[in-house]
């Protein structure tokens, strides 16, 4: 029964949102001790305790064993919090674990406009996260992080869905170009010339 989707959930890209991870990946997250001795019955607000308690991303590591952030993943995936429960996640600069955990929920299971709305503003966040894979630790950066989720077809050894490209959005209308910090800086260089 705990490793049941929630009552009442709606499918997400067609299926049980739980096969979004893969069935060897999601069979090894049920059989891990972090899954039966943490995830059992946490709701959306519970899992905010453990997900500061995380101190890594990652998919799998050693023996195929699944990261606690994994096991988080698909908790996310069972209960399907509201998206005003998942931009409170994102809004919580001091915990960016937190924020890593609800990056990677938006982008597995909202509509393209949304992952970029909400998933760009990040991309100003340049705190350090510690990665584990295959190969053992080794540091990233959230905005590398989010940068990946926007335009890697892996990340955290799971397949993320198709992500409709930008530009086709833009040149559709469904969201405004995207605002660079850099061309930002250049414009206001530019009418400080201007001025002088």
């Amino acid at each position: 029964m705990a490793n049941t989707t929630v009552t009442g959930a709606l499918s997400i890209h067609g299926k049980n949102p739980q096969f979004l991870v893969e069935t060897v990946i999601r069979n090894r997250i049920y059989e891990s001790s972090f899954w039966k001795e943490h995830c059992f019955a946490l709701t959306a607000e519970s899992l905010i305790d453990k997900a500061i308690e995380v101190t890594y991303i990652g998919g799998v590591y050693g023996n195929q064993r699944p990261t606690s952030f994994m096991c988080l993943v698909l908790k996310l995936l069972q209960i399907q919090p509201e998206k005003e429960i998942l931009v409170e996640y994102l809004r919580a600069e001091e915990f960016k674990y937190l924020r890593a955990l609800a990056a990677l929920y938006i982008r597995l299971t909202f509509r393209s406009v949304d992952i970029y709305e909400l998933l760009e503003p990040l991309l100003k966040d340049y705190s350090k996260l510690r990665l584990r894979d295959m190969a053992g630790y080794s540091l990233t950066f959230m905005d590398e992080y989010v940068y990946s989720l926007l335009t890697e077809e892996r990340v955290c050894d799971i397949i993320l869905p198709r992500l409709a490209k930008r530009q086709v959005l833009e040149e559709n209308g469904d969201i405004g170009p995207r605002k660079s910090r850099l061309l930002d800086a250049l414009e206001g260089k530019s009418d400080a010339d201007e001025a002088a």
